[in-house]
């Protein structure tokens, strides 16, 4: 008699199709869910969401779709008959598009139509779900009101289900109540999901910057990320050991100033996140700086952390307590550290990684921040960590007992790094053909004195070429200005002070009063400080440590007479008395 049905012959296609593709068991949720038994339900429809993310292979039948029919041609035409298949009016089957890494269709005659990307652009136009969705990109990257879009136009059986099967794609667990009505069901949802953005809005008031938004701006400050800069650092042995081995969990890339360890970092995450992500995982990473105050102490990293993994999972939302937003003080070090280890050690958490950029920069309670990474590396074989930062020997005595056999020294690498900065420089290079118009000679005497004196050092080809970028550096004065500048960072920062230093706007105090004489001022000493958002930021740990002396070169401590020819002190009085001044005015 069950052979008879309508569903017999998609059971009986899953179950041997499955068998040609070496899997075990297979799934199908129209006759593997006791629907009578109200406890399986719930748990179902609450969890299927995870099933199919962590499926194999999720097979789509589409009954309505032959490749056995012809055109007079003899041109099969089954590709037409997509945009009519049921299947793609569901609700339920929304998920099953969405979660499984590997979606494959087949005909009615149980021939491989193609997969979730062989036919993206098909699926995308007649869903209007977007490619990074089918790409795997992280649902939180998409709104509230996006993902609402994907369901409206789709049908379910109960109208109750129309609410319930987007309980994965916004990650929430809420009771199933049947009888309640689709739109009390929906409401029940959105208020989830509601009460889940209002505690990441308690947590981002407290810390108003998302990371995602952090690393765009490095990016976009500093030209653009190169891939050919950063690709590889996957062929390294000590990177493939950290990703293969579930006992290797934390990754120290050390190396000097200006080796480029930040943009190294950003060139990671961008290749782990599509297939960490695709596959259920989580990715959380932060940047510290150390010439912001908001972002150079080691709670700033535990709520920038806590807030992308709760982006990517709403339901980690549950470990964070009520008393964890206000203050910034040691009392929110514990409460959050707290926090952030709990969610680590959830037991439905997925491989998750996180990464660190410039723990050197970590100025307030770097201890306490080197020892929660200790604790963090031995939670689960589940997570694990990338972190970067100069060669300190503070950080290396924490690190030490765990890092040992898992830590990429870019000096040990300098061949690699050389290769990558050559990329880098020739970027440099067309970028100011471009701008300036040179010509072929130019171009090869500008690459040959940059890839002579780089010395694997993206800062020093970095400052350079936005020199010679310069509107005011004209194309006949670039050879003289190109040769004008010395190898090696601090001597390279000694000739742009003495630049600087002997330049007519040496001594401009009376424009400090006038922003926009002050934003020019600062464009003017643009290889040390830049502006955002109406405050002044050193462009680079290293140009604030050679203004304040504490670099080795002689320079470094005229610059630290010059700036402060009466102590620091002094001038942090004058900045005092000016800052009254100025509040006075407008009180």
């Amino acid at each position: 008699m069950a052979k008879n049905k309508a569903g017999y012959a998609k059971i009986q296609f899953c179950g041997e199709q499955a068998e040609r593709d070496g899997l075990r068991y297979f799934w199908v949720d129209t006759c593997c869910i006791d629907k009578s038994d109200t406890v399986e339900l719930q748990h179902a429809l609450n969890s299927m969401f995870q099933w199919y993310r962590n499926a194999a292979k999720c097979y789509v039948y589409l009954a309505e779709v032959s490749t056995h029919k012809w055109d007079a041609d003899g041109n099969s035409k089954w590709d037409l008959n997509l945009r009519d298949c049921k299947w793609f009016t569901r609700g339920w089957t929304l998920q099953e598009l969405i979660a499984p890494a590997i979606v494959e269709f087949f005909s009615k005659d149980g021939e491989r139509l193609g997969d979730k990307k062989s036919l993206e652009k098909e699926i995308h136009n007649i869903t209007g779900i977007p490619r990074r969705a089918l790409q795997g990109s992280p649902l939180s990257d998409f709104s509230v009101a996006e993902r609402m879009e994907w369901i409206e136009k789709r049908n379910t059986k109960y109208k109750e289900d129309k609410a319930y099967s987007l309980f994965g794609i916004f990650d929430v667990h809420i009771p199933v109540i049947y009888g309640e009505g689709g739109q009390k069901a929906l409401k029940r949802l959105r208020d989830k999901i509601h009460e889940d953005y209002l505690c990441l809005a308690k947590l981002w008031s407290a810390d108003p910057r998302d990371p995602r938004h952090e690393k765009e701006r490095i990016e976009l400050a500093k030209g653009g990320l190169l891939a050919d800069a950063y690709r590889w650092v996957f062929d390294n042995p000590d990177f493939k050991r950290w990703r293969q081995l579930s006992e290797s969990r934390l990754l120290w890339i050390k190396g000097d100033p200006g080796k480029g360890k930040t943009m190294l970092l950003c060139g990671i995450i961008n290749e782990l996140e599509r297939p960490i992500t695709v596959n259920g995982g989580n990715l959380a990473y932060f940047f510290y700086q150390a010439t912001d105050s908001r972002i150079n102490n080691a709670t700033s990293v535990l709520r920038g952390l806590i807030y992308l993994l709760a982006q990517q999972q709403p339901r980690l939302l549950s470990h964070l307590p009520e008393n964890a937003y206000p203050s910034d003080d040691a009392m929110a070090w514990i409460v959050l550290s707290k926090t952030l280890i709990k969610m680590l050690g959830d037991p439905n958490l997925k491989v998750t990684y996180l990464v660190i950029d410039a723990l050197d920069e970590c100025i307030i309670d770097q201890q306490k921040l080197l020892g929660l990474i200790v604790q963090i590396s031995s939670i689960s074989a589940h997570v694990k960590l990338v972190v970067s930062s100069r060669n300190l020997v503070q950080i290396e005595e924490q690190l030490a007992t765990i890092a040992r056999h898992s830590r990429l020294s870019l000096e040990l690498n300098a061949e690699s790094v050389t290769t990558a900065v050559e990329a880098f420089i020739w970027h440099k290079v067309l970028y100011l053909l471009r701008l300036k118009g040179y010509d072929s000679g130019m171009e090869n005497a500008i690459y040959d004195y940059l890839s002579s004196n780089a010395d694997g050092t993206f800062l020093w080809v970095a400052l350079i070429c936005q020199a010679l970028g310069d509107p005011n550096v004209r194309r006949w004065q670039i050879l003289n200005k190109l040769r004008a500048f010395p190898p090696g960072l601090d001597s390279l920062y000694a000739r742009m002070m003495e630049y600087i230093g002997n330049s007519d706007n040496a001594d401009l105090y009376d424009i400090l009063d006038n922003p926009e004489y002050l934003e020019e001022l600062i464009k003017l000493c643009g290889s040390f400080l830049s502006l955002r958002e109406q405050t002044v930021y050193f462009v680079h740990q290293l140009a604030k440590d050679f203004l304040q002396g504490n670099a080795a070169h002689q320079a470094s401590r005229d610059a630290f007479g010059w700036v402060f020819p009466e102590g620091m002190e002094d001038v942090n009085h004058v900045i005092f008395l000016r800052s009254l001044n100025a509040m006075s005015a407008v009180l």
